[in-house]
């Protein structure tokens, strides 16, 4: 098994006042040649947005993006005529495809709102745009990870174009277990949104990101009550 330990303070920042985001992956003005995307995961951001304050309409395309609210509602619109509200518990996915244009804001006008943007490469061009939301059950994640995105629009959580599965837990401290890579050749990012863990030998904390490939599984222990881990395994090449 190979690794590489992306600190939480190694990542790019940005504070523009209403927003304030770090960037796990080269982003906007953060480049860093070693640190463009792992494989399809190409932009993870850390991004927290004040209140009455927002990202107005902006296009994208051929392009599959994820948005996990931490804590706060997000407040959506876009180009097909959709509006929805995301809130903390709800995972939304947008395949971009030909193109959509759309906003996110903050749905609040005073608290902030804390997200996860994630932008995952497709493995199909040019399809039609599309929208998901569901609900999580936090009760399904309680000691145990909980599937919330994959290929597969008949599996568990929200669907993407491509080979690529999402899980979340939350653990009790001492917490072992087990993940099993679903496709062959693919790698996960290890990214701890609270607490602690150990996987293999490596410590990783609060927002530090670990790179893992080269193994058909890996175990992992929570060191901390509570402890909050997202893993996202996708295509490397």
């Amino acid at each position: 098994m190979n690794t590489i330990l992306h600190k939480s303070d190694s990542r790019g920042h940005a504070n523009h006042g209403w927003l304030n985001s770090f960037h796990s992956f080269s982003f906007a003005s953060y480049h860093d040649p070693d640190r463009m995307s792992f494989g399809v995961l190409r932009v993870l951001n850390d991004d927290t947005v004040a209140g009455g304050m927002g990202f107005g309409a902006h296009p994208h395309s051929n392009m599959e993006i994820i948005s996990i609210p931490l804590y706060g509602d997000l407040k959506h619109q876009d180009s097909t005529g959709r509006k929805a509200i995301i809130k903390n518990g709800d995972i939304q996915v947008m395949s971009a495809g030909t193109g959509i244009t759309h906003s996110e804001k903050n749905a609040s006008q005073k608290e902030d709102v804390k997200f996860l943007q994630i932008w995952v490469i497709p493995n199909q061009q040019n399809v039609t745009p599309r929208y998901d939301q569901i609900t999580l059950d936090p009760k399904n994640r309680h000691n145990q990870l909980d599937q919330i995105l994959s290929p597969n629009p008949e599996d568990a959580g929200v669907w993407i174009y491509q080979d690529a599965w999402f899980n979340l837990g939350t653990f009790e401290k001492g917490t072992k277990g087990a993940y099993e890579i679903n496709k062959s050749g693919n790698g996960v990012y290890a990214f701890v949104l609270k607490g602690s863990f150990k996987i293999g030998d490596q410590e990783i904390n609060h927002r530090d990101g670990l790179a893992i490939w080269d193994t058909s599984s890996f175990e992992w222990t929570s060191l901390s009550e509570n402890a909050e881990i997202l893993l996202m395994e996708v295509p490397l090449g």
